[in-house]
């Protein structure tokens, strides 16, 4: 079974990429972040050709997230406020989550957000929109055992995460606060599959459109595929492909490949 993951930066405008890239890597479930277009203009009919299931959670403009599966998911919700009915409601006008279980596996889909500044309101958003995922998945996690936590998570969990022309202290995306808000997360049973498989520095995901920051690989490594213990267990491989990022008018991420 092969996960996919992948920050598309708008399906409609990269819809010939992602559709080029399902028919030459077609893999049983595709996560997309930013898809940035509401459920009734998804462009639903170029996957459904190729015999995907959609299940979408979009806005206008901004954020949005989708699932694309071969065969039907069960037990599909959007949002936090699904699992968590206790929270303000306000937590789900940013579409940002989706969840669905294909087979025994439980796969969340997750845009986290960005934060823009550390100190801003952003920020401050950010590390709160943490600590509720955080209590959403102790609500999951005791009754599915197998989870991959996916998508753009805009935090560079380890410095070899980032390329070395940039200065990592106190910067976006790897701050103290977002590392600890992340690993306290991840403390709950979850591991990092592509360092499963590859512990060197140099791998990135996402990759600045200016300064020719993809040709000269000044990357960051922000798109995570995140397994509890057993499913983490039997992972078979987790790559980065980088040939959609070398096309046209790109996204600026690329996916990342999960196979178990």
């Amino acid at each position: 079974m092969k996960i996919a993951t992948w920050n598309v930066n708008s399906v409609r405008t990269r819809l010939d990429h992602v559709i080029d890239w399902l028919k030459e890597n077609p893999v049983d479930v595709l996560c997309l972040q930013e898809t940035k277009v509401v459920d009734e203009q998804f462009p639903r009919s170029l996957f459904e050709e190729l015999g995907y299931y959609l299940y979408i959670s979009g806005q206008k403009s901004y954020n949005g997230v989708a699932i694309a599966s071969l065969q039907p998911l069960t037990d599909v919700s959007t949002g936090f406020t699904s699992i968590l009915p206790d929270i303000e409601p306000q937590w789900d006008d940013q579409k940002r989550v989706i969840t669905g279980i294909f087979s025994d596996i439980r796969i969340i889909n997750l845009y986290v957000p960005n934060g823009s500044s550390i100190g801003s309101d952003k920020y401050e958003y950010k590390l709160s929109w943490l600590q509720i995922l955080e209590r959403y998945l102790q609500k999951l996690l005791p009754v599915n055992p197998d989870i991959c936590m996916c998508g753009d998570f805009n935090i560079a969990l380890s410095d070899k995460d980032i390329h070395d022309k940039v200065s990592i202290k106190n910067h976006i995306m790897s701050s103290d606060c977002e590392r600890d808000a992340l690993g306290k997360i991840l403390k709950l049973g979850f591991a990092d599959a592509f360092r499963k498989f590859n512990d060197q520095s140099g791998y990135y995901s996402w990759w600045d459109y200016r300064a020719a920051s993809f040709r000269r690989n000044l990357g960051w490594r922000i798109d995570h595929h995140y397994l509890t213990a057993d499913l983490y267990k039997r992972a078979k491989s987790c790559a980065i492909d980088i040939t959609p990022r070398k096309r046209e008018k790109p996204s600026d991420h690329t996916p990342v490949v999960l196979s178990v």
